[in-house]
């Protein structure tokens, strides 16, 4: 097995795996808009369901067209993050991390649409009357992918800034 593959396939079958289980858990012990405070003042656990992207956005488009466009471009994102990912060296494990991480959450709310038209969220950050938009583990996962891509890409720039004096 590649050392690409040892970061995927664990963090694929964990990822998938805890957001599904997370997921299930708020289902069965939280009613549809119900919410437990957790840190008074900064965090709930809410039991929320989004069709639409990250943050509720194009929720107001129509079921099943919101359905097959997420769908679609949850598929589009999977097949092009995968052909990065394949491209990468095997040294690469950072970046290899990366792509992981992001096709673990994708796969985790693709699931859900799959299987429920829509994705549900339960983590409910806020200070005062402000509120994150709720999300979940697979967006996590996501988030977490694009930051360390985001980071790879900064400090290659600033390496290459720092061999390339002016």
């Amino acid at each position: 097995m590649t050392r690409k593959a040892a970061i995927l396939l664990p963090i694929l079958v964990v990822g998938v795996f805890l957001d599904q289980l997370t997921k299930l858990l708020v289902v069965r012990h939280l009613p549809l808009g119900g919410q437990v405070p957790v840190i008074q003042g900064f965090f709930n656990l809410v039991h929320v369901r989004n069709r639409g992207a990250a943050f509720g956005l194009l929720a107001n488009l129509s079921v099943q067209f919101a359905w097959l466009f997420f769908i679609l471009t949850t598929l589009l994102v999977l097949g092009v993050v995968g052909y990065l990912w394949w491209r990468l060296p095997d040294s690469d494990r950072l970046a290899a991390l990366g792509y992981s991480l992001i096709m673990a959450g994708a796969l985790g709310n693709l699931i859900d649409r799959v299987r429920l038209w829509e994705v549900i969220d339960f983590l409910d950050f806020y200070l005062g009357r402000h509120h994150w938009p709720a999300f979940n583990v697979a967006d996590s996962l996501v988030c977490l992918g694009a930051g360390v891509l985001i980071w790879l890409i900064l400090t290659e720039e600033k390496r290459k800034d720092a061999s390339h004096p002016l």
